[in-house]
């Protein structure tokens, strides 16, 4: 075999490979300094976006919003369950409350930062859950299904009606409106809920209790 023949095979120049280092060791100090202290682990973002795991953060604005309409919903000392919505659960973090506690079901493992209140979860196993997540458990359960297909809503839907006691918030897509009332008997808010980026698919929010989101 010609050794010329080995110039046809695409190679990273050596200065490509530089500037990928570095943006990689620029990541890991990220990281590293999230979890240093001074540094606030429940704002928004402190845990980056992760596209191929469909993860989209909502907006400062909306991520309160939800986090004060969950805290009213639940009560004085009620339990607030958020299945894959990361940025509420670290908004009711920052909030600090005493009256509410909070859990966060997530199939992102860099949440365990946030040790025992992380619970792994992966909608494609909806009840694979912890013993001492007892049914019925939960005054509110905050959802946003990771991806908008019916059988993504199926399965987390058999998660939320086993947590809650009955309230139900759900964040997805417009287009998911007939499949929520099936599923999970919710109805479309009035609120608008945003993301930090801009999504193409117009999102709601979907409850079955008289809310604070009308």
């Amino acid at each position: 075999m010609d050794d010329d023949d080995d110039d046809d095979i695409p190679q990273l120049s050596s200065h490509t490979l530089a500037a990928l280092q570095e943006f990689y060791f620029e990541q890991q100090q990220r990281e590293g300094m999230k979890t240093s202290q001074g540094f606030n682990q429940y704002s928004i973002g402190s845990i980056e976006e992760d596209w191929q795991l469909s993860q989209f953060w909502y907006s400062d604005e909306t991520a309160s919003c939800l986090a004060n309409e969950a805290v009213v919903a639940a009560g004085k000392g009620g339990r607030i369950a958020c299945v894959s919505a990361p940025s509420v659960y670290q908004k009711l973090k920052e909030q600090d409350g005493k009256d509410f506690s909070a859990c966060i079901l997530e199939y992102d493992k860099r949440f365990s930062v946030y040790g025992e209140e992380f619970i792994f979860y992966d909608y494609n196993h909806p009840l694979n859950l912890p013993e001492n997540l007892l049914p019925h458990s939960f005054d509110i359960v905050i959802a946003d299904p990771p991806y908008l297909s019916e059988e993504c809503l199926q399965k987390t839907a058999e998660t939320i009606k086993y947590l809650t006691k009955g309230k139900i918030l759900l964040c997805t897509g417009a287009i998911m409106e007939e499949q929520a009332a099936k599923h999970l008997g919710v109805k479309i808010c009035k609120f608008i809920p945003k993301h930090s980026r801009n999504l193409a698919n117009e999102f709601r929010c979907y409850v079955n209790y008289a809310s604070g989101l009308d």
